[in-house]
């Protein structure tokens, strides 16, 4: 009877062990990896625009599939006062039109194929609405929303808020809204606006000698420093922890890239292709 029980016991045991998940703490691999891995926040530019026409349903659905922390939106204005996901202020690199993103309507704007630029397989897909995006996207996926080239907008921050409100997403309880811009003022103006909700300056290589107190400031109204990976160094990471904000820097379009910020200890990771950020080595 007891070699009975004895054998039982074995039995259940090598079952159990098969699916048990080892923890490989002690050298930094396995679990440990894994759970280092996922601390990266990975963020889609413009969706995954190495994949798709950026700044389309199509980018954003291919980060949403990729599983990406966040889907990152420029928002511009139409003629009308519309708010539409484009990046450059031109209609001319990214569609089959030609002129200023600010002298279109939106049903003119729509009108534009803003796919074939980028394949063949992606004709006919338009510029989307800021409130498609998040009215698809709302609670599936973060959304980091930058206010491009503001000042050409005159109210771009009010529209954007009231959006964000009519939806009550101005109360994130998550930290999955982030808005920044380029444009610090407009971000101030934004923060006022929506004080829950986070925002971010984004910074050039002019930036590279950012001070100490200019980083203070920030944190006056800003949570997040999001510079040109270029000018990333562990002592500027450093800083900006020590400030009290989180550093997102763009934009990822290489593995050795996203590596290489990994290293830095970033706390994410702006990019093109959000495979590479899944990708990256982690330290033993």
């Amino acid at each position: 009877m007891i070699r009975k029980i004895t054998i039982l016991s074995l039995t259940v045991m090598i079952f159990a062990s098969m699916f048990t998940v080892p923890a490989f703490a002690s050298n930094g691999s396995g679990t440990q990896a894994v759970q280092q891995q996922k601390k990266m926040v990975n963020i889609a530019h413009r969706g995954a625009s190495g994949h798709a026409p950026e700044n389309t349903m199509a980018a954003f659905e291919k980060a949403f599939e990729m599983k990406a922390d966040y889907i990152e939106i420029d928002v511009q204005m139409t003629k009308d006062g519309e708010l539409i996901a484009i990046h450059d202020t031109t209609v001319n690199r990214t569609t089959n039109g030609t002129g200023s993103v600010g002298g279109y309507t939106l049903e003119e704007i729509q009108q534009l194929d803003a796919g074939s630029w980028f394949g063949q397989e992606f004709a006919g897909e338009q510029i989307p609405t800021f409130e498609e995006v998040i009215d698809t996207y709302r609670g599936k996926i973060g959304l980091l929303i930058e206010l491009k080239s503001p000042e050409l907008y005159p109210g771009v921050e009010e529209k954007v808020a009231e959006a964000l409100m009519e939806r009550n997403m101005h109360k994130p309880n998550n930290e999955k809204i982030i808005i920044q811009s380029f444009n610090h003022a407009s971000v101030q103006q934004s923060k006022a606006l929506l004080q829950n909700i986070p925002h971010g300056v984004l910074a050039g290589t002019s930036w590279a000698n950012v001070t100490d107190e200019q980083l203070a400031q920030f944190t006056t109204f800003a949570d997040f420093f999001n510079p040109n990976m270029s000018i990333v160094t562990d002592e500027l990471v450093d800083r900006v922890h020590i400030a009290g904000m989180k550093i997102y820097p763009y934009t990822v379009r290489t593995q050795e890239q996203a590596n290489n910020l990994f290293e830095r200890n970033v706390d994410g990771i702006i990019t093109d292709f959000p495979e590479y950020v899944y990708r990256h080595p982690v330290k033993n």
